[in-house]
């Protein structure tokens, strides 16, 4: 599933050019904690809800929705956008060149 930039029901959530961080967001009025990674095969993701982790080791890629699916229970759903072209991210261009976005809800 991919996503367009310029999609209005986006949210931009802040990052850091750092090979590994953690940062804790309130988005739909719940607390999600993201931690990403920069291995030598691509950025991962792991996301918790409250102090339950519901997702690991997601590969993050161009334009793909991230978690796909409500039975995660996350509020909703994240996508990587590269804003100067269709490449993969990686932690050199968080922040400028690779964006993170969340969207509320689930489309069905």
């Amino acid at each position: 599933m991919t996503t367009a930039l310029s999609d209005n029901s986006l949210l931009m959530v802040p990052l850091a050019a750092i090979p590994a961080q953690m940062l804790r967001v309130t988005l739909s009025g719940q607390t999600v904690q993201i931690a990403l990674r920069q291995r030598s095969t691509g950025l991962y993701a792991d996301f918790w809800l409250g102090n339950a982790r519901v997702l690991s080791g997601v590969l993050c890629q161009d334009r793909t929705w991230l978690a796909r699916d409500a039975a995660t229970g996350l509020p909703g759903d994240f996508t990587f956008a590269d804003s100067q072209g269709t490449q993969d991210p990686n932690y050199q261009a968080l922040g400028s060149r690779c964006l993170l976005f969340y969207r509320a809800g689930w489309v069905v």
